[in-house]
């Protein structure tokens, strides 16, 4: 197979994958960079002093799953799910006074950086990663993220939500307690308003949505990897990265804010079944990953994975024009393996 070009489905982004240059999967494995060490983890039970107070809690009592927050310079310990503000956020909320509209000084745009930036704590167990968690805790993680995004949205100088997670060192993540992380955001990042404004525009010519299409198109195709009744994970077209993944709601929905009960487990299976078949087939890889979400109803929302197996050097920063030695048809099958059998290993615990 020759080296080929290939164009993203909606954004005007090109690909090389690089056949020639093809690796197996066992040749990713093993160059992952050491965990930072931390001797007293700020996101484990016991040291919830070590962090701001929390803005949302889960926790049961009396065998039920409620719900709360930290105040009166309490911090609540019989948690299952916490999220924190940042300790060192990127975008702060606004205070009285504060400008929301950019701001012009000849060439330089500028405007404060207002919004939110919280850490959601996956679990109390340090290492229940969504590779190796209980699906129901994975429920709690979603049904966590949904509470703070339908907060977020509510705010009038908020844009866009970002759902996003780093694994591992090479991937961002500076602690290694299981957890991701909030951004909401005064502005509308240039890659998901790009995707927006395609979006419309092949509905208004086409009467339907353009993620819909691609759906229908991959769930046939070599870059197939998995489904359950609500998701369905495949290989894009035109990764930018080895053992890229999208995860699609097979039901047209513009935000996580409309999954259903039913939904939300099959998502959280999704997630356990896909990065527990990533982690076995490549010894546990660093990763990132985001969610795609826009409040319109021609968009469909979606969580791309990118494995970071791969440096982008002076071509890609230069060009814009990245390298994949992976074929995502080849990347696909191996995958396709890998979350059958993870799906098999977790049948009894769902």
């Amino acid at each position: 197979m020759a080296n080929e070009l290939r164009k993203d489905y909606i954004l005007n982004r090109w690909v090389v994958i690089a056949s020639h240059r093809k690796r197996r999967p066992t040749d990713f494995r093993g160059n992952q960079v050491e965990e930072n060490k931390v001797i007293i983890c700020p996101f484990c039970p016991g040291n919830e002093h070590l962090t701001p107070p929390a803005s949302l809690i889960y926790f049961m009592e009396d065998g039920e799953l409620r719900k709360d927050y930290d105040k009166d310079g309490v911090r609540r310990k019989d948690w299952v799910i916490r999220c924190v503000p940042n300790l060192y956020p990127a975008f702060s909320p606004r205070k009285p006074g504060a400008t929301l509209s950019p701001q012009a000084d000849h060439i330089h745009v500028y405007m404060e950086a207002l919004g939110y930036h919280e850490v959601l704590i996956e679990s109390p167990n340090h290492d229940e990663h969504p590779s190796v968690s209980r699906i129901q805790q994975l429920v709690h993680v979603i049904n966590a993220l949904k509470d703070r995004v339908s907060f977020f949205m509510s705010r009038e100088y908020v844009k866009y939500v970002s759902i996003f997670r780093n694994h591992g060192a090479k991937a961002g993540a500076s602690l290694s307690h299981a957890h991701s992380q909030i951004i909401a955001t005064p502005i509308l990042p240039s890659i998901v308003e790009e995707e927006r404004n395609v979006c419309e525009k092949y509905y208004v010519e086409n009467g339907r949505c353009v993620f819909c299409r691609i759906i229908e198109a991959e769930i046939d195709s070599e870059r197939f990897i998995w489904e359950n009744n609500g998701f369905v994970v495949f290989a894009p077209w035109a990764p930018t990265n080895p053992f890229e993944f999208w995860i699609f709601p097979k039901r047209h929905q513009s935000l996580i804010l409309e999954l259903t009960e039913d939904e939300t487990r099959d998502l959280a299976e999704t997630l356990r079944v896909s990065f527990g078949g990533l982690r076995n087939l490549l010894s546990d890889p660093p990763y990132n990953f985001g969610f795609h979400m826009i409040p319109e109803k021609h968009y469909h929302w979606h969580i791309e994975v990118y494995p970071s197996l791969a440096t982008w050097a002076g071509f890609e920063k230069s060009t814009g024009i990245y390298i994949n030695v992976m074929p995502p048809e080849e990347a696909a099958k191996d995958l396709r393996e890998s979350f059958k059998r993870e799906e098999e290993a977790i049948k009894d615990f769902r």
